[in-house]
């Protein structure tokens, strides 16, 4: 069974820094993506970032571009989104996903099929 944990959440003041981790298990197969989407109140969900374990690709939306950084610890079964550069409009509900890669590349990250239960971030001016 596969478990998505995330941490790292939290208050942060405009500009500054913050690491969001998403610690995995259970995966039965080898090359898959694992990624984040956001959601603020209101508003529809956005596709943030994802990485693939097999070919090290990142994607970023164009919204966090140059400010966050996607990266994996095999050791430590462990994703990492170091968002820099913080802006109000980062507010949001921080959700860890995962799912094969056959199946992730036809699909929205918010859409992959094994998900946490989501951390907050919240930018304050």
């Amino acid at each position: 069974e596969v478990h998505l944990v995330e941490s790292g959440g939290g208050l942060v003041q405009v500009g500054g820094s913050l690491r969001l981790s998403c610690a995995f298990s259970g995966f039965s197969f080898d090359d898959y993506h694992i990624g984040w989407f956001r959601q603020a109140p209101g508003k529809e969900r956005e596709d943030v970032s994802f990485i693939t374990t097999r070919g090290a690709y990142t994607y970023y939306a164009d919204s966090v571009a140059g400010r966050f950084t996607i990266s994996v610890d095999g050791a430590k079964n462990t994703m990492y989104l170091q968002m820099n550069e913080l802006k109000p409009e980062d507010t949001a509900a921080y959700t860890c996903v995962a799912d094969q890669a056959r199946r992730a590349r036809e699909i929205p990250i918010s859409l992959y099929g094994f998900r946490g239960q989501g951390t907050q971030v919240t930018v304050s001016s």
